[in-house]
């Protein structure tokens, strides 16, 4: 497999990796715009455009759109996250031409028709009720919102009804014209593919942007101030969330944290869920896994149960991670090492997850480490740095909780970092 790089004139990135034998391709554009770079009064805006992107273009309405996709059984998507936004397809290699087609095409000439927008707001509506009337979704909104109050990457990404009510097609347009340049954007393919022939395409389609200079301010600094909220509702559980200030993920304790978090409560062998739902029946779900942006990240813990088991379960949870600090084992941290090794190398076997890393890394990096230094990095984490990496989670202020459900008699945040320090 060969990982290829080049970059137009205008800073247009691509980058590709043929994967031999394979007959499929994943191809997409990331854009390095997110929800952490609105301004206030645009909170929303990044997920409402990307769901404009779809609505038509000069060439293609709604339907042509898909059908020029689906008609060679392909697949075309995006998301939105809080540093960037991605726009992809997959598809069979013959049809990578094409998807690089649509995809350019929403991207550079959607109409954002005054009738579409009205349409797609009441959609995006939709899924903001939808996602408050999911417990375990709507809870990480809250997290996040504790965890770096008052700051844009606090702030949820579908934003608030109100706000999402007030967009119109000038507001997107001129979210696009202040973010999404060719400097903002890496081009990348996985698959049967051919990078030469990806990078001409591109040139036709993209090179003749002009680059933009954004606005620095928009990038605020990210500070985790941590807190609790509580919302009490007459629920069947209490959702429980508890995030912990981590590394970002420029920063190399991050594979000690993700290592941290995998010990703790990444699978069924894990201490969380043996000792909590194993040995104890107190939850069905729970979990822990260390998430990273550009210049922070979250070690976050979600469980849920029943208002009369809430207090016993943070309770051991942050007995257990007391005692992650004081007894963590070697072969805990080999099995993690080994959970973490084995999830990426399985991941690459899929053309999508291999695209969506090269962008991710050229995004982070400015280049793409190999294989082989990711995995010495994981390798090269000791028992030592896991259990000095649990001291500091047990003993640091920088914690964050949400609650939701019948939370009313569950304990404080104080309440259970007094617990973490006793």
């Amino acid at each position: 497999m060969t990982i290829q790089h080049h970059t137009l004139s205008n800073g247009f990135q691509i980058v590709t990796e043929n994967m031999p034998g394979l007959k499929s391709a994943s191809i997409g554009i990331w854009v390095d715009v997110g929800g952490r770079h609105e301004r206030l009064e645009q909170n929303g805006i990044a997920h409402f455009l990307e769901h404009m992107a779809f609505k038509g273009t000069k060439t293609r309405n709604a339907l042509q759109i898909a059908e020029a996709i689906e008609d060679v059984g392909g697949f075309l998507n995006a998301y939105t996250s809080r540093e960037n936004t991605a726009y992809y397809a997959r598809v069979l290699q013959d049809d990578v031409p094409l998807a690089l087609d649509v995809i350019g095409d929403i991207l550079m000439n959607s109409t954002f028709e005054a009738s579409d927008v009205e349409l797609e707001r009441g959609v995006i509506l939709q899924e903001i009720g939808q996602a408050a009337d999911t417990p375990d979704d709507i809870i990480f909104d809250w997290l996040q919102e504790v965890a770096y109050p008052d700051q844009a990457i606090g702030r949820p990404i579908l934003g608030p009804a109100e706000r999402v009510s007030a967009f119109n097609r000038d507001d997107l347009r001129s979210f696009v014209d202040e973010h999404y340049g060719p400097g903002q954007m890496i081009l990348a393919a996985a698959g049967g593919i051919d990078h030469d022939k990806i990078v001409a395409q591109a040139e036709a389609l993209f090179g003749h942007l002009s680059p933009i200079l954004r606005d620095p301010s928009l990038m605020q600094p990210a500070k985790f101030g941590g807190g609790e909220i509580r919302r009490n509702k007459d629920l069947e559980q209490v959702h429980f969330a508890l995030a912990l200030d981590g590394p970002n993920y420029c920063d190399p304790e991050i594979y000690t944290a993700q290592i941290y978090a995998s010990v703790m409560g990444g699978g069924v062998s894990s201490r969380l869920f043996q000792e909590i739902r194993e040995k104890r029946g107190l939850c069905y779900t729970i979990f822990a896994q260390a998430g990273a942006h550009e210049d922070t990240g979250m070690t976050t813990i979600y469980a849920g149960t029943s208002a009369e088991q809430i207090t016993e379960l943070t309770n051991v949870t942050m007995d257990e991670m007391k005692r992650a600090a004081d007894d963590m084992t070697a072969a805990e941290v080999a099995r993690a090492r080994a959970q973490m090794k084995a999830g990426l190398l399985m991941g690459l076997e899929s053309p999508s997850n291999r695209a969506e890393r090269l962008a991710r890394l050229l995004s982070i990096w400015g280049r793409i480490p190999t294989l082989d230094e990711t995995i010495d990095r994981i390798d090269a984490v000791t028992t030592g740095d896991v259990k000095e990496f649990a001291g500091k989670m047990a003993g640091q202020a920088g914690t964050a909780m949400a609650l939701y459900g019948p939370a009313e008699d569950a304990p404080t945040l104080d309440e259970l970092k007094a617990r973490l320090v006793a």
